[in-house]
């Protein structure tokens, strides 16, 4: 089996220790150099191209911003910005996936040991993911590994009640996306009328970089976009980003009016927040009144939950392959037999603008 050849980059030795040892653990993957800044990367790249690489933002001589533009315009190779920064940095990070970068993940904590094997996991499956991503031109692809054994959204949501609920006709839009899923929500986003359905978000994201995101996204689309917070009311025109970390985000009814819970688990589909929990909880509280849309991405999350939403009566989507950055989620969707339709992204808001108004 073929590893994932990955350079690191970053001006912390302990953080290239770290992040040497995180990914080393993993036997699927090769740290082939960790160098401390971009001059010193471009040699090891000039001798051996890397599948993946991890960029620091704040480096001395060149910042990681700087470097992946260069990168992107002379040697495309697939990169995953690791950073430090939250809140204040999140405008930076998205500036990084707006240049080309794969997706994001926090540096590791050193010595925090709370949730540390989780944040190693996910370590692991973004580089992983970002390996397989298309820049351009079409990479070799890989079948995907077996992964290992994980929770379903059992783990989160209840067995259903058995009581009725109120009538309503409103339609309520769940989508999923996680590796390059930033960029193409923008598009769809972008793309939709002020008087939209009410739609909620599930975008696998580090912690304290979805609010920074839903802002963006907000000063560019004609709908309002937030990130979610526990008992917000879904509604026409709205747009509600699951935040990401250490929470779930689900669809709830409260009497004729959807809302969104958000709240603490465990890793569902080795993830957190889970699209496989929001479109279960939209299978179960809206039926045939909710519209699902599965995009680009890595692993199966929300196979599972799509297939729950078809079989409820919902209309379901799956973005194509040639528009995916990773065919994965998708892929998945589609295979389970929960998608009605595959689309490209430029079609995606059109189709879920006539499934709503069906």
């Amino acid at each position: 089996m073929k590893k994932t050849r990955v350079l690191i980059i970053d001006d912390s030795a302990s953080v290239r220790q770290a992040m040497t040892a995180i990914l080393s653990a993993d036997p699927e993957i090769e740290v082939i150099a960790a160098a401390a800044d971009p001059f010193a990367a471009a040699r090891y790249i000039q001798g051996e191209l890397p599948d993946v690489i991890t960029l620091d933002v704040e480096m001395p001589r060149m910042d990681g911003i700087t470097f992946l533009r260069k990168l992107m315009s002379q040697c495309p190779v697939p990169v995953v910005m690791c950073s430090s920064l939250v809140e204040d940095g999140s405008e930076t990070l998205l500036q990084a996936l707006e240049a080309g970068a794969v997706d994001v993940i926090l540096k590791p904590r050193i010595g925090i040991a709370d949730h540390l094997n989780e944040a190693h996991l996910q370590i692991r499956d973004t580089v992983k993911g970002a390996a397989r991503a298309r820049l351009g031109a079409r990479r070799s692809a890989r079948a995907p590994d077996a992964p290992p054994a994980k929770l379903t959204a059992d783990a989160v949501l209840a067995p259903p009640s058995g009581r009725a609920m109120s009538r309503t006709t409103e339609m309520v839009v769940c989508i999923g996306a996680s590796t390059g899923g930033t960029e193409a929500l923008r598009e769809v986003l972008e793309a939709l009328p002020a008087d939209s359905p009410g739609i909620v978000v599930v975008q696998h994201m580090p912690e304290s970089f979805t609010r920074a995101f839903a802002k963006r996204l907000n000063g560019l689309c004609a709908v309002d976009v937030k990130e979610a917070e526990d008992g917000d009311t879904v509604m026409r025109g709205h747009v509600l980003i699951a935040p990401g970390g250490l929470r779930h985000t689900m669809l709830e009814r409260q009497g004729a009016r959807y809302v969104v819970a958000v709240k603490e688990g465990p890793l569902v589909s080795r993830h957190r927040p889970s699209v496989d929990v929001l479109f279960r909880s939209a299978a179960r509280n809206a039926g045939s009144n909710a519209v699902g849309i599965i995009m680009t991405g890595m692993g199966d999350d929300g196979a599972r939950g799509m297939l729950e939403m078809k079989q409820a009566g919902a209309r379901t989507f799956a973005q194509d392959e040639a528009t995916s950055v990773v065919f994965g989620m998708p892929k998945e969707a589609i295979g389970r037999g929960g998608v009605d339709r595959i689309v490209p992204l430029g079609a995606i808001a059109r189709e879920l603008l006539h499934a709503a108004n069906r």
